[in-house]
């Protein structure tokens, strides 16, 4: 009976995605055609991902662990930990201040209608190319002299082993924050991987705990940048699991 009503639940998931894709979709799709007009297209990808938290049942429940604040007025790379499909959405509604260019895996462009959008405001990226890898910094770079911020999930996917809280980083958040001197704006989301996985049979509305762990500053070490990212996500992670 929980499976059936979880999959009643996923295809509700794609009712609402079908509707406020084409809603707000199409407003972003114009927008999209001139650069400037990328932070108006992106108060419509915010009202879509409202849409989508929302009426997925889910909320959350925001914790400062830091009293920094995110400047409204420098161009950040945004990271978290990858749980759900729901992480794009919910560090969507976080970023309010900033308009924010996802870096994400070029396969999505493949999903129907949700696709033509995907590929106009996010980053692309084949990881299966060392060329597409290697151009992303500049594709980056170019959104940022926009205007805009970067959300990049370090761990570059979900882990297959849903025992793994968190997997190894991939350079590629740290070496974007070295090479434009961007600062680093760390959140740690708690209970996706639980009340939103990608196994559709299971899952439940609920509420997420999100945690901001603050800022770092860039340096010329990726390598800290990254070890200092991780520690300080996998010591909030430890602190719910343990």
């Amino acid at each position: 009976m929980v499976k059936i009503l979880n999959y009643l639940w996923r295809f509700w998931l794609l009712l609402l995605a079908f509707v406020l894709t084409i809603t707000f979709g199409i407003p972003v799709y114009i927008l999209s055609f001139n650069k400037k007009h990328y932070k108006y297209a992106y108060k419509f990808i915010r009202c879509w991902s409202y849409g989508m938290f929302y009426g997925m049942g889910l909320r959350y429940e925001l914790t400062n662990l830091s009293p920094q604040k995110v400047d409204k007025n420098r161009p950040f790379v945004f990271i978290s930990n990858h749980t759900s499909i729901m992480d794009i959405m919910l560090m969507c509604i976080l970023s309010s201040k900033h308009p924010i260019c996802f870096v994400g895996k070029k396969e999505l462009v493949k999903v129907p209608i949700f696709g033509t959008i995907y590929k106009r405001i996010c980053v692309m990226v084949d990881r299966s190319s060392a060329r597409s890898r290697a151009d992303v910094y500049r594709r980056c770079a170019e959104k940022m002299e926009e205007g805009n911020s970067i959300a990049i999930f370090p761990e570059g996917g979900v882990p297959d082993d849903t025992s793994i809280i968190l997997d190894e980083f991939k350079d590629g958040a740290f070496t974007l924050s070295s090479k434009h001197n961007s600062p680093i704006a760390i959140y740690t989301f708690i209970g996706l991987k639980k009340i939103f996985p990608f196994d559709n049979s299971k899952g439940y509305p609920g509420k997420v705990k999100v945690y901001f762990n603050g800022i770092l500053e860039p340096s010329d070490s990726p390598k800290e940048l990254k070890t200092k990212a991780f520690d300080e996500i996998k010591k909030t992670l430890a602190q719910y699991y343990n």
